[in-house]
């Protein structure tokens, strides 16, 4: 696999900012559950994922999660190279949620190259605006639609996600995607079986009723 397919931007560097990155840039294969970024002080650099999928979320005071967006192959992860951003803190949590390969580009090169590079300055400004637009997109959904709705869109994606109906998933780790105790999670989703659109047993949610999710989620 070539980097080069994966990050397509450093095609428009130069040839010499062009191997400072391919020099720099290393390889790492993460198991489902690793923390790859930590909080603010943890400066990963940026990733790339080759394969899998991470889930970038935050942590309440109470030690709640909520998951604030997902990467899958080829997308860029820049808030593991956050400390690089003058003035900006960013307290989110970077983890495997599938067996994942990542190509990390280490933030002191990156930040150099931004340094230099109006083409790679515009691309993380883009990358920047792209995700707070995902944050926005996820603070409406929160203060503005039903829990029955958010849970409704949330099985369906699992279910393009995963590719089966039959999805491997706890009530607690449902409850850390969508920022709510395990107990909301169980009661909505009981509804939703009594309703015939959902089956439940341990550590199972089977999705029974396609159409019916999506009626209530609103697609």
């Amino acid at each position: 696999m070539k980097f080069e397919e994966y990050f397509p931007v450093i095609r428009k560097l130069t040839k010499e900012q062009q191997k400072r990155i391919q020099e720099a840039v290393t390889e790492k294969s993460v198991e489902k559950g690793t923390v790859l970024h930590d909080g603010a002080a943890d400066c990963t650099g940026l990733l790339v994922v080759q394969s899998g999928m991470l889930r970038a979320y935050i942590l309440s005071e109470e030690g709640r999660e909520i998951t604030l967006y997902r990467l899958f192959e080829r997308d860029v992860c820049l808030f593991s190279a956050s400390c690089m951003m003058s003035g900006i803190q960013f307290e989110v949590t970077i983890e495997a949620e599938k067996d994942t390969r990542v190509w990390v580009i280490p933030t002191k090169v990156w930040k150099q190259l931004n340094e230099e590079s109006a083409v790679l300055a515009n691309y993380t400004n883009e990358l920047m605006a792209d995700r707070f637009t995902n944050v926005m997109w996820l603070i409406e959904q929160i203060m503005w639609k039903s829990f029955d709705k958010r849970l409704a869109e949330f099985l369906l994606e699992e279910v393009s996600v995963e590719g089966t109906s039959l999805l491997k998933i706890t009530h607690e780790v449902i409850g850390n995607h969508l920022g709510t105790a395990r107990e909301v999670v169980t009661r909505m989703l009981r509804y939703f079986q009594s309703e015939g659109m959902v089956k439940l047993s341990r550590g199972m949610v089977e999705i029974t009723d396609i159409a019916g999710l999506e009626e209530v989620a609103g697609s």
